[in-house]
């Protein structure tokens, strides 16, 4: 499905550029669709030169072009980015934001006739391979969500939720990719212990996490089924995962997971008092 109208980009960092990195190639949109800001003239020109697109330095005029408004940018400029361009945002417009911890009700409060999608994107995204929860606002339309999907699709896969489950979604997938390079880092540390050179243990443990994830997705297989397929009787992989047991990986694993649905949903809370402030 192609998106029709203009996708205004404020705030072309990494995770911006990736987007409209992965609406090109996904041929979602034309280059010409997409005008974002910045306000860094070399890294317009660099945007500019390398896909084709329309940049300004100036945020107002992205709003003012846009059919759909992605703000793209750190949860603590959200603030003063949605009083800078809000009066200038079209009433026919959607409001995509993806900064993380920051809910609807901050935004729709500055916005309140808009449609808002609340998004919560993680770095994978930066090579296709990006895992994106998708919450829609009180005025957004199933053609909303349809027409966000279509553009988070193109960086890697999306699912829809209720607003109250993105906390845990910023713990897990947001937060993971964190969690999974600590285990190939240390999967690569113990390579070189026993014997590989770093080169090669780096690429070995970041292959097996790769393929290990791939055969789960296409198989759709559960994990314990897979893991029993790796263990033999008396084999070298069960006694690897007896020592990772008697660790803890498992349950510190899932801590890190808690703590930071914990500490994303404080950020909301701050972010709201703020508001209200």
């Amino acid at each position: 499905m192609r998106i029709k109208g203009t996708i205004g980009f404020v705030g072309t960092g990494n995770m911006g550029e990736a987007l409209i990195r992965g609406l090109l190639k996904a041929g979602v949109v034309e280059p010409g669709q997409i005008v974002g800001s910045d306000p860094r003239p070399d890294r317009a020109a660099e945007l500019c030169e390398t896909y084709g697109i329309r940049t300004s330095a100036d945020n107002v005029e992205v709003a003012r072009q846009a059919d759909i408004l992605i703000l793209a940018v750190k949860p603590q400029v959200m603030e003063r980015v949605l009083d800078e361009v809000g009066p200038e945002i079209h009433a026919h417009a959607l409001v995509i934001s993806i900064a993380a911890g920051v809910p609807l009700s901050a935004i729709e409060t500055r916005l309140p006739q808009a449609r808002v999608i609340r998004t919560m994107p993680n770095t994978p995204a930066l090579v296709g391979a990006g895992a994106t929860a998708i919450a829609v606002g009180g005025h957004a339309t199933d053609e909303d969500l349809a027409a966000a999907r279509r553009i988070f699709d193109s960086v890697g896969m999306t699912v829809a939720l209720d607003e109250a489950q993105m906390d845990a979604v910023t713990g897990l997938s947001g937060s993971g990719p964190a969690y999974v390079f600590l285990v190939i880092e240390a999967l690569a540390d113990a390579g070189v212990k026993v014997g590989l050179s770093r080169h090669h243990a780096q690429a070995l443990a970041a292959q097996t996490l790769l393929g290990s994830a791939k055969l789960l997705i296409e198989t759709d297989e559960h994990p314990g089924r897979l893991k029993d397929m790796v263990t033999s009787p008396g084999g070298t992989a069960i006694a690897g995962l007896h020592t990772l047991e008697a660790g803890g990986l498992r349950t510190t694993l899932m801590d890190a997971v808690e703590a930071a649905t914990r500490r994303s949903r404080e950020l909301g809370e701050e972010a709201v008092r703020a508001d209200q402030g």
